[in-house]
Order: structure tokens, then sequence, then C-alpha cells
């Protein structure tokens, strides 16, 4: 089978993977318009491909985000590209660069979950997009606390031991967030009975609507689910086809 492959022209090749883009696998060192044909029937044909060009590897991406994982060491822009077409590539991309990295956390804060020892830059467009992302960062430092219990209180939730300046802020945005504070220093309680008085509101004591509020800010945002859900820009017959042809 193999040497039939190899012993047609250009133009038979082309014919034979646009009935079958697997027959790829059987032709040795294609044309970049055979490659090309083959992964435009479908991505994940690039990993029957041995070095494609960034021009396959960028067609197969757009094909199908999944395909990144099937590219030995893929340049920038056919990270980016991937990420353009669902936000879930990051879980794919072995080591994403700074650029691609801060692409992910703008589309989704939670994909952070992802990215090993991201910079603080990273942190903070992660906690920016999504105070929950705090929850996967390991040792956040206190500018990147900061920003997030700005956004939303009650994500002191996910941080230990946090700073006096932490603690302020984060009552400051919700006063129910000093549940979660273990040892309040002074001045964040005398800062409470301010905020209680201005309020008119009894510590201990919080209202239904008090208890829905903290639910909904938690449960606000982007969700680690949301990088497991079905594609945004993809048709969901594909993926699964997809993950049928890789078994």
């Amino acid at each position: 089978m193999n040497k039939d492959y190899n012993l047609m022209s250009e133009e038979e090749q082309l014919k034979a993977v646009r009935q079958n883009g697997r027959v790829i696998q059987y032709i040795e060192n294609p044309s970049e318009a055979v490659q090309l044909e083959a992964v435009r029937q479908f991505g994940v044909h690039i990993q029957d491909i041995e070095n494609p060009t960034e021009k396959v590897q960028l067609l197969a991406v757009k094909k199908f985000f999944c395909a990144i994982q099937d590219i030995e060491n893929p340049s920038e822009a056919v990270q980016l590209e991937a990420l353009k077409q669902d936000e879930r590539a990051i879980q794919y991309i072995k080591n994403p660069t700074e650029k691609v990295q801060l692409e992910a956390v703008r589309q989704n804060g939670m994909a952070i979950e992802y990215i090993y020892d991201p910079s603080e830059q990273v942190q903070l467009e992660a906690v920016r997009q999504d105070h929950n992302a705090i929850e996967w960062i390991d040792k956040p430092s206190e500018q990147v606390q900061l920003e997030a219990v700005k956004k939303c209180g009650m994500a002191i939730v996910y941080i230990k031991n946090p700073s006096e300046q932490v603690q302020l802020e984060a009552v400051r945005e919700d006063y129910n967030a000093i549940e979660y504070i273990k040892n309040p220093t002074e001045k964040v309680k005398q800062e409470l009975e301010e905020i209680k008085k201005k309020r008119n509101v009894g510590y201990g004591n919080k209202a239904k609507d008090d208890l829905k509020d903290i639910y909904q800010k938690m449960a606000s945002g982007s969700t680690v689910s949301n990088l497991t859900e079905e594609p945004k820009n993809q048709n969901t017959n594909s993926y699964n086809s997809y993950n049928s042809y890789k078994r």
C-alpha cells in the first residue's frame, strides 16, 4: 500500500487524501500541498505528518484546536491561533509563551490552572478576569491578593494568611468576608465596626439577602468547568470524532 501511494503523482496523492485524509500516513515526504489537503479534511491528520510546515500547523489548529497537542514545539503564532479557536487549547500547549498565557487568562481566568509557574502579570490578568482564579495560584503576591479581594471580598477564602491590607480590602468590598479571616487584626475589627454602623447591619445576623449575595459572588465569573464544556466554535460531532480517532 505504501509503495503504491508513493509512486503516485502529486495530483493523484491530492485526490487520494481528499477522499480519505488518513492516507497521508502512507505517503513519504508529502508535498506541502498534500499535507494541507490532509489537515483540511480533519486537523488530527497532522499527527501523521513528519515536520509539518507552520502553514500546515496553522490550518490544522484552525480546523480543530485539539490538533495543537500533536504538534511538537508549535510556534507562538500557532499557539495563539489554537486559543483563538477555543480557550481550552491552553491545556494542550506544553510550554506556552507569556503572550499566549496572557491571552488564555484574558479569555478565561480559570485557565491559569493549566499554566505552570505563571508570572505575576499573568496572575493579575487571571484574577482581573475572574477573582476565583486565585484558588489556582500557588503563593500569590500581595498585589495579586489585593486585586482579587478588591473585585470580590469573598476571594479571601482562597488566601492563606492574608496581610492586614488584604483583610481590610476584603471587608471593605464585602463585610461578610470577615467570617473567613481566621485572625483579623484590631484595625480590621475596627474597620468592620465602622462598616456595620454605616450600613446598619448586625455582625453574625446576616439577612437572607446577605447569604444569597455570598453565594452569588462565589459562583460569579468563570469556573474551571468552563474549560471542559463543549467547544464554543467547534462542531460537537467533530470533537467526539477527534477523541474517538485518538483512542
